[in-house]
C-alpha cells in the first residue's frame, strides 16, 4: 500500500504560508481528506474567487468542495468562529467531521487570558486557546467537548478512526498544522514567547492520533522573511521594516502585512537559517516550501516557472538547498493561491 498521509508544518514563527500549500495541494493534487489542528489563535489565509479569505477553525482543504474536512481531537473550537465559518461555507456534518473529543473554549477562557495580560506579557492573540489547554490539563473542573455541544455533536466522531479509514482506502490526506516551530511550548529556544503547545509534525499527528509510520511526507513551510505578531512577542533576529524590504525588493506599494487574528501590524525580520535547521531537525527530512520570492525581487512576482525566477533568487534558491541539505519543493512568488512553483511538477515534466 501506499502511504497517503502528508503533514504541512511551519518552520518559523507562523504566518510562513502553510493555508496558501493546503490550498495548493486539495486543489491540484485532489486530496481527499484535509484535517486541520490548533484552535483560533491561528489564521490560514487562502483564494477564493480571487479573494483572500482567512479561516480559523475549518481546514483550508474546504477551497476543494470534493474534500472531506475534519477537526481533530486536539483542537480547540471556539463555537461562535467555527459556526461562522460553517455558515459561509454551507458546511453539513456530511462533509465537515468534528472529532468527539476537541475541547470547547469558553468566555470564561477569553476573559482568563485576559486578565493575565497575556497580549501585553507574550503578545498573545487572547483567543482563549491557552486557557483552554491549561483547563484541559488539569480537569478540575473539566472542560466541555464537542460531543456534548447542543449544536456541534452533530458533527462529531472519532476522527482518528475517519483518517486512518481513508488511509487504508488509499484516500489523500492532507494535516494542516498550525503556527510554526519558533513558537513550539516544548523546543522553541524563545520560551515563554511561545504558543501553548508544541508545533512539530510529531506535535500534529498526535493531536489527530494517528501513527508517524502512516506519514509518506513532511512539508516545512519558511518564509524569505519571518514575521512574529506585534507587541512584546519575543526574538526576531535582525529586525527589519517593512519600507526596508519594499525598498529592496523594488515593491511598487506598501507591502505590510497584518496578523490574520487581531489585525495588527506584524513585526518582520531577516532569514534566520539556525532557527530553520533546528525546525528542519525536528521534522527530519521534510520538503521546504520557500515563501515569499517577491519579497526578495518584485520581479518574482506572480512568475510559475522556476526558469521566470531572477538568476540572483535562482542561487539564493540553490545556496538555501545546500545548506538545508534538502530540496524546495514550493515556491511562493505572492499572497494568492496561484501564485505558486510547484517544483514536483518541474520534476515530472523533466523526467517524462
Amino acid at each position: 500500500m501506499d502511504l497517503s498521509i502528508t503533514v504541512v508544518v511551519g518552520g518559523q514563527f507562523g504566518g510562513e504560508g502553510k493555508g496558501k500549500v493546503v490550498s495548493h495541494l486539495c486543489r491540484n493534487d485532489n486530496f481527499d481528506v484535509a484535517v486541520r489542528c490548533g484552535g483560533p489563535n491561528s489564521g490560514h489565509t487562502c483564494t477564493i474567487d480571487d479573494r483572500p479569505v482567512v479561516l480559523r477553525q475549518v481546514p483550508v482543504g474546504v477551497v476543494n468542495p470534493a474534500t472531506k474536512l475534519y477537526l481533530a481531537a486536539g483542537c480547540l473550537i471556539d463555537p461562535d468562529v467555527l459556526l461562522d465559518e460553517i455558515e459561509r461555507f454551507d458546511l453539513t456534518p456530511d462533509r465537515l467531521k468534528i472529532d468527539k473529543n476537541a475541547a470547547i473554549i469558553t468566555e470564561d477562557c477569553i476573559r482568563k487570558e485576559n486578565e493575565l495580560g497575556l497580549r501585553e506579557q507574550l503578545g498573545s492573540t487572547l483567543s482563549g486557546v491557552g486557557a483552554a489547554v491549561s483547563k484541559r490539563a488539569l480537569r478540575n473542573p473539566p472542560i466541555d467537548l464537542a460531543a456534548n455541544h447542543p449544536i456541534l455533536s452533530p458533527f462529531t466522531c472519532d476522527v482518528a478512526e475517519e483518517v486512518m479509514n481513508g488511509y487504508k482506502n488509499q484516500k489523500k490526506i492532507v494535516i494542516e498544522g498550525t503556527q510554526g516551530f519558533g513558537l513550539s511550548l516544548y523546543h522553541s529556544p524563545y520560551y515563554p514567547n511561545t504558543t501553548s503547545r508544541d508545533t512539530t509534525a510529531s506535535a500534529f499527528l498526535s493531536e489527530v492520533g494517528i501513527s508517524p509510520l502512516c506519514v509518506s511526507e513532511i512539508i516545512m513551510v519558511i518564509r524569505t522573511f519571518p514575521i512574529r505578531v506585534g507587541g512584546n512577542s519575543g526574538v526576531l533576529f535582525d529586525e527589519i521594516s517593512w519600507e526596508t524590504i519594499q525598498k529592496e525588493s523594488g515593491y511598487p506599494h506598501d507591502v505590510s502585512e497584518n496578523t490574520t487574528v487581531t489585525r495588527t501590524l506584524r513585526r518582520v525580520g531577516r532569514f534566520n537559517l539556525a532557527l530553520v535547521k533546528k525546525a528542519l531537525n525536528a521534522n527530519y527530512n521534510a520538503k521546504i516550501a520557500l515563501m515569499g520570492v517577491d519579497y526578495l525581487d518584485y520581479r518574482n512576482k506572480s512568475k510559475v516557472a522556476l526558469d521566470e525566477l531572477t538568476s540572483k533568487t535562482r542561487d539564493y534558491i540553490l545556496e538555501l538547498e545546500q545548506n538545508l541539505s534538502t530540496k524546495i519543493g514550493y515556491i511562493g512568488t505572492g499572497p494568492a493561491d496561484k501564485e505558486i512553483i510547484d517544483c514536483s511538477t518541474i520534476e515530472d515534466k523533466a523526467r517524462g
